[in-house]
């Protein structure tokens, strides 16, 4: 028997034998247990990334003689009977250095009661039940007698430190069955025909058709020496029958045991059926569900394990679909490698349910619940092949410009490739609507080899859209980002948090924005708890990314868990390279031509985009070349009805786009308007990441000395405007707008401060120096150029303070027209930064530390160039 070790880890089988062809299931702990499984799972994992057959791992199912049980038969040949087991001696600890582990393997007890016969097993399927618990299934294969057993004290092998034993196997003496004498052979027909009999009263006992049907098929096809194993396992035995069953070498001797129990067997359910109609009738029934639930787990398991059996669960037969689902449930929560707070939760749901009426509520709630638990992806994680290269030119073919974005995920990916793990950042895109924030989220996801999932947080205003409903309620589910989970079947997607400035802030169903603090704080999402499923689940490998227009609205608390990225609005070339390479081809596929069909001229779509649209984004500015290329559409249409296909003229030029999209909607504000005392330009920045020119128009009334402001201004502006006018005041004779300087300026004038288009609100801290120019300008009689405009706020001594949003500012006011601009001193890194180099060769920039440099570059005399730079130099 050479194809067999010697030497096998011991596998104690405590008030329990295995024989040979039959299946038995274990539950083993300890540290040698965990030894042990992990052998198998990793001789697992190499067969299914080599496809390779795996390596058999035997062990050695030795039974252990029971508590206060000190006697069996043991018949080996018809006549001789031993009254005592016969035990292995005790290994010598002194013997061995290494003292015995916590194992339950093999514990101190258990080698206390071995006995000295035993059967090799070969491992078929492991399943994890638990905390350091296993159920293994083993097939015994041949008998075998202990020699001895020993501490393995080799380190360099996997069972290091655990107990071995050294066998002797007997011969497998089915293979001469053809050499049995007369009446050895008579054996044979005898226990074949109680066999078919045994067949035919379980049929009688009404077992399901499946089971008897496989049960006829093993009595028919096994080997003799096989049957007479499998029908003593499965019949009512003793342990010591059983332990004598294996210690017997000899056919024939099992064969005269098999029968004698069989036919003992088959005469008590003979009686058992005469009693059924008496008044010892539940001996009967006693008897029909000792087999459909004892006995024949051995025969579910053997065929199960063979494939022979779909759908039938190891802990009893099972004719019933719902206990054949919940069988395949509870082997996909174990196959899970579930986290262990996670599978006890999901074991003890599994025995509830069992309990539970498949009518009752609380059932299908149960079984939706441990749904959710198996489709969960615990430990699956999909596969990143980061290339750097590949990621730059994937980033720059779907978006043009965002350097800085770009800038910042490839910083990220290249971490990850060298340090092979990171913490995934919480990034936050804030920008206008239309500047690519969404699809910028796709490319990142494409880039990285990642999942992509979007969940639209506009309008949620439910606490438990976030974090689930408790079970409790009806109809109750996780939350969008368990859900998210699920969609994507692994633990590293990329969400995209869209709109998180849109969040509802309600206090009577809870606060979302308050549910989102711990998904995005990489601190403690590694244990996100979600209402529903009330078992931490580790978010700290997903990459969030969250979108924004706006900053004002996002929590103090939650804004700190995120890393802001600010994306600008494009200029006009920027937007010419998005039309020609994205939006043009775009949309000339979406309505059915071909590429060459449609050929707009460079200044087409410029014109489209300065006259027919006012954005930072590019949206409209789609929908524009889209009713242009409809037009077009409907022309080839026509000419193709009339068979003049061939006249149809592709290009698109300017005349065409007023002639298709009619008059200009929006024009250049400052190009007609004339200079005038009292009228300054400034520049608005509004929250959606869109700026602008704003007028300021002053104009002065006999009255008291009273300010008044109009225009839909809020507190902020109105304060600038008080600040403005009491600068002006205090240095009214420096200015020489009043003959000496106790003069008071306004003291008989009313000054009215009026901004137009008064139905959009305006406020924020950056019309200071628009405002004190404004009056300056009023009272001195110099103007301010139409093509010059300022942004700024002043302090009560003039000096000028930066103010954001200075890029969108800067590009609406190239975009309409302006040549100078005047800027805070303190802002000049952001137009060094972020300002396109075409806009600061078309705009000259003054950056101004005090309000007298802002004077002095704005206010212009008619006659003279500049305003009077003595009046400044007196004030240095």
């Amino acid at each position: 028997m050479n194809q067999y070790p010697e030497n096998v880890i011991i596998l104690p089988l405590d008030s329990k034998v295995l024989l040979p062809s039959v299946l038995l299931r274990l539950m083993i702990r300890g540290n040698q247990a965990k030894d042990l499984t992990k052998v198998y799972f990793r001789q697992a994992s190499k067969t299914t990334s080599t496809n390779k057959p795996m390596p058999d791992i035997y062990v050695a199912c030795i039974p252990v003689t029971p508590m206060f049980t000190k006697t069996i038969a043991n018949n080996t040949d018809g006549d001789q009977v031993v009254s005592q087991a016969p035990q292995l001696p005790l290994p010598s600890h002194q013997d061995n250095k290494t003292k015995s582990d916590d194992s339950i393997l093999l514990s101190d007890d258990h080698r206390n009661r071995l006995l000295k016969y035993g059967c090799l097993a070969r491992i078929v399927r492991v399943q994890r039940s638990g905390t350091n618990l296993f159920g293994i299934f083993v097939e015994g294969l041949i008998r075998f007698e202990v020699n001895s057993i020993y501490q393995n004290a080799t380190s360099m092998t996997p069972y290091s430190g655990s107990w071995m034993s050294n066998v002797t196997y007997y011969n497998d003496d089915s293979r001469i069955l053809r050499e049995l004498s007369l009446e050895e052979n008579h054996l044979v027909v005898v226990f074949k025909e109680l066999s078919q009999i045994f067949v035919v009263k379980m049929k009688e006992l009404q077992l399901p058709d499946s089971l008897i049907q496989q049960l006829s098929k093993v009595v028919n096809t096994k080997p003799i020496s096989s049957l007479a194993d499998l029908l003593v396992s499965l019949i009512e035995t003793t342990f010591e029958e059983r332990l004598q069953m294996l210690a017997a070498p000899l056919l024939k001797d099992r064969l005269k045991m098999a029968s004698e129990w069989l036919t003992r067997q088959l005469h008590v359910l003979q009686i058992s059926d005469k009693l059924g109609t008496g008044i010892d009738g539940a001996l009967g029934k006693r008897q029909r569900e000792f087999y459909l639930r004892q006995q024949l787990e051995a025969i579910q398991n053997e065929l199960n394990e063979k494939g022979e059996i779909k759908g039938v669960s190891s802990g009893g037969v099972s004719s019933v679909p719902e206990e054949d689902e919940f069988a395949e449930l509870h082997r996909v929560l174990v196959g899970l490698n579930l986290p262990n707070n996670v599978l006890v939760i999901a074991q003890r749901e599994l025995k509830k349910v069992k309990k539970l009426p498949p009518s009752s509520a609380e059932y299908s709630v149960s079984q939706n619940y441990l749904e959710w638990l198996a489709s969960m992806p615990w430990d699956k994680k999909s596969e990143q092949s980061i290339d750097i290269l590949k990621s730059k030119i994937q980033l720059d073919q779907d978006h043009f410009g965002l350097q800085h974005v770009k800038k910042r995920i490839i910083e990220y990916l290249s971490v990850i490739k060298i340090k092979g793990d990171l913490k995934a950042p919480i990034l936050c895109f804030v920008g206008p609507p239309g500047v690519g924030k969404t699809s910028l989220g796709k490319s990142i996801a494409q880039a990285m080899s990642r999942s992509f999932h979007r969940i639209s947080l506009g309008g949620v205003r439910d606490e438990a859209e976030i974090r689930g409903h408790r079970r409790t309620y009806v109809g109750s589910m996780p939350g969008l980002i368990v859900q998210g989970l699920r969609k994507c079947k692994v633990n590293n997607p990329l969400f995209l948090l869209d709109e998180i400035d849109k969040l509802s802030q309600s206090s009577r169903n809870g606060d979302p924005a308050a549910a989102l603090l711990e998904v995005l704080d990489p601190e403690q999402n590694n244990s996100f708890s979600d209402h529903y499923l009330n078992v931490p689940v580790d978010l700290s490998g997903i990459l969030f990314i969250a979108t924004a227009n706006s900053l004002d609205t996002i929590p103090e608390a939650l804004l700190d868990r995120m890393e802001v990225i600010e994306l600008h609005g494009y200029t006009f070339e920027e937007k010419l390279h998005i039309s020609k390479t994205h939006l043009v081809p775009k949309q000339i596929l979406a309505h059915g031509l071909q590429l060459e069909q449609i050929r707009f001229a460079d200044e087409a779509i410029l014109y489209v985009a300065e006259n027919y649209t006012r954005e930072s984004g590019v949206r409209t500015l789609e929908r524009a070349l889209a009713s242009v290329i409809r037009a077009k559409c409907v022309e080839f249409a026509e000419l193709r009805e009339k068979d003049q296909q061939y006249s149809y003229n592709p290009f698109i030029y300017v005349n065409d786009i007023i002639s298709i999209l009619g008059r200009v909607k929006y024009q250049k504000e400052i190009s007609e308007r004339e200079p005038y005392p009292g009228v300054v330009t400034g520049l608005a920045y509004s929250g959606s990441g869109n700026g602008g020119i704003l007028f300021v128009e002053a104009s002065k009334m006999p009255g008291e000395g009273k300010l008044h402001l109009t225009g839909s201004l809020g507190k902020v502006i109105q304060e600038s405007a008080q600040l403005a006018l009491s600068w002006v005041k205090t240095h009214a004779f420096e200015l020489k707008l009043t003959t000496f300087a106790k003069e008071k300026l306004v003291e008989q004038d009313d000054i009215h401060i009026h901004f137009p288009a008064g139905s959009i609100s305006k406020d924020g801290p950056s019309a200071g120096v628009t405002l004190v120019c404004a009056i300056v300008s009023l009272y001195s009689g110099y103007y301010v150029p139409t093509t010059t405009a300022m942004t700024g706020e002043i302090s009560l001594r003039g000096q000028v303070l930066p103010v954001g949003g200075i890029k969108e500012k800067v590009v609406s006011a190239h975009r309409a027209g302006i040549r100078k601009i005047i800027l805070p001193f303190r802002n000049q890194v952001d137009v060094e930064q972020d300002v396109p180099e075409k806009i600061k060769s078309d705009i000259h920039f003054v950056f101004a530390k005090h309000i007298w440099d802002v004077l002095v570059s704005a206010l212009v005399i008619k006659g003279s160039e500049e305003w009077n730079t003595r009046v400044y130099e007196s004030n240095l």
